[in-house]
């Protein structure tokens, strides 16, 4: 049996609403777990909501709402963009639930036992925004002369007794970590950023506060629940089944793949395989730190107005179109820029007027000259297998970058596919061929009924409604990569009447 495969997004703060850059993640994670299952692997594929902290306490203070009920009603919210974007999620993990707690407190029983925590008094700064510490070397100077942290948010300062987490203690196992596992940390940028960061020296972390309580409590000491970045991280082992299901544990545990995004690789790249460490745990595989996406090229704030709804751009363009377009035009690992124009660009070049227009006419022409039927497959000719080698060829290029998570770079090697399959049915010229060579067209038209069900097979992790909607026409049933490969042994083809799975897109309006 195949290795299972374990992938995980980020656990999203749910004091606001969901925007793109939530919908980027899911759809992207999405799309690798999709690919995985694809092939053959059992996956596991898990998102959620990070619900405790001093900004949710915050933001239901403002609103006049308890705490839980703000959690409810947000991470409903994110919860629902998933299911409209068709997120293939295994579990919805939401850090309120009971096994989660289980898990928050074991790995810190964990840590305690090996001697990695103690109890101090904390004097330092640190941002709500961030849900982070900082020392008095990272911080920057606002345009007002005020001190931010390094990501630009407002920081203050916090004086507390809490307890600590000797993270200065595994500096030097963490770089022997690094240095054994130089794919632990993509992409290569942010993997340069975190060397730098650990080996200019590592403090300790405070872990726990009182001065709130909306967290999981530190058992044996009233009054302090756990620092927020302690609980969110270690949802990636509590939907493994940590503390309670050792067997789940040795089927999923360590994560294949954390994808992220590239503001918080410090938490899951230095804290987070600390902690595994001193819990005597293993590490995750890989912790990838995808870039932002920007609007026009400009970042997203509330204040600018330019902050955008992917539940709205869904509604417009359509779940395909979107997830197509962001992991076709954004360079994985890199910040991406994204428009309505573009958007749509995009769509119509490559979905509607090349592989769309492909499947349409083909399939229409056996419907109207053939009722439907390929009785036999025709004469061959060399050209037939040229043009399955260049499909094969550009499905396994795609296997390859998504293997890599060059997920832009495995679109554009389906594409050439598609590109190939226009090309040779312009050639090939079935609607000439029916007057002078019936028994080549057939041939053409079987050979090109191939291919569109491999092209669609190849990219259904990216567009799975539309793909699966084009291998409903062709009267395939099964989903499953391997078998739907395999499977190709007919000598007669019947279909259905055909119906465009890929509308044009316009602009909405203004």
């Amino acid at each position: 049996m195949a290795d299972p495969y374990y992938i995980t997004t980020a656990i999203h703060y749910p004091n606001g609403r969901p925007h793109i850059g939530h919908a980027y993640e899911m759809i992207a994670a999405d799309a690798i777990a999709r690919f995985h299952r694809q092939t053959g692997r059992p996956v596991r594929f898990q998102t959620g909501t990070d619900e405790h902290g001093l900004k949710m306490v915050k933001t239901a203070r403002d609103r006049g709402i308890a705490v839980r009920a703000l959690a409810d009603e947000m991470s409903s919210y994110f919860n629902e963009m998933a299911d409209v974007l068709n997120i293939s999620y295994d579990r919805f993990i939401r850090t309120v639930e009971p096994d989660h707690y289980r898990a928050s407190q074991a790995i810190w029983a964990a840590m305690a036992e090996a001697g990695d925590l103690y109890l101090d008094r904390y004097e330092g700064w640190y941002s709500v925004r961030d849900e982070a510490f900082y020392e008095e070397k990272e911080l920057v100077a606002g345009p007002d002369g005020t001190r931010l942290s390094p990501q630009g948010t407002p920081v203050e300062w916090t004086a507390e007794e809490t307890w600590f987490f000797r993270l200065s203690r595994h500096q030097q196992p963490l770089l022997d970590f690094y240095a054994a596992n130089p794919d632990f940390i993509r992409p290569e940028s942010r993997r340069n950023e975190i060397l730098r960061f650990v080996e200019g020296g590592l403090a300790d972390l405070s872990v726990s506060r009182t001065s709130f309580d909306w967290g999981v409590p530190v058992e044996g000491s009233p009054g302090h629940v756990m620092y927020v970045w302690v609980d969110a991280l270690t949802n990636y082992l509590t939907g493994a089944g940590y503390p309670d299901d050792p067997a789940a544990i040795e089927r999923w545990w360590p994560a294949d793949l954390h994808l992220i995004g590239k503001d918080i690789v410090r938490f899951h790249a230095v804290y987070w395989p600390a902690f595994l460490m001193s819990a005597a745990l293993p590490l995750p595989k890989q912790v990838f730190g995808h870039g932002f996406l920007l609007n026009r090229g400009e970042k997203m704030s509330k204040s600018v107005g330019n902050v955008v709804d992917p539940m709205e751009l869904a509604r417009l363009y359509g779940v395909d179109a979107l997830r197509y377009f962001l992991l076709r035009d954004v360079s994985f690992g890199q910040d991406g820029t994204f428009s309505d124009e573009a958007i749509v660009t995009r769509a119509n070049a490559d979905l509607a007027n090349s592989f769309g227009n492909l499947a349409q006419r083909t399939l229409a022409f056996i419907a109207k000259n053939l009722d439907g039927r390929l009785d036999d497959l025709g004469r061959a000719d060399p050209a037939d297998a040229a043009l399955l080698g260049e499909v094969k060829s550009a499905a396994d290029d795609f296997a390859a970058a998504f293997t890599d998570l060059a997920l832009s770079q495995g679109i554009e090697a389906w594409m050439r596919g598609v590109f190939a399959c226009n090309a040779y049915i312009d050639t090939q010229a079935p609607w000439t061929l029916r007057k002078t060579d019936p028994e080549r067209m057939r041939a053409v038209l079987a050979t090109l009924v191939r291919a569109i069900r491999d092209l669609a097979i190849v990219i259904l992790p990216v567009v799975p409604d539309a793909a699966g909607r084009i291998l409903d026409q062709l009267g395939v049933e099964t989903r499953d990569h391997a078998a739907l490969r395999d499977a190709w042994n007919a000598t007669a083809i019947a279909l259905d009447p055909p119906s465009p799975v890929f509308p044009r897109l316009e602009l909405a309006a203004a």
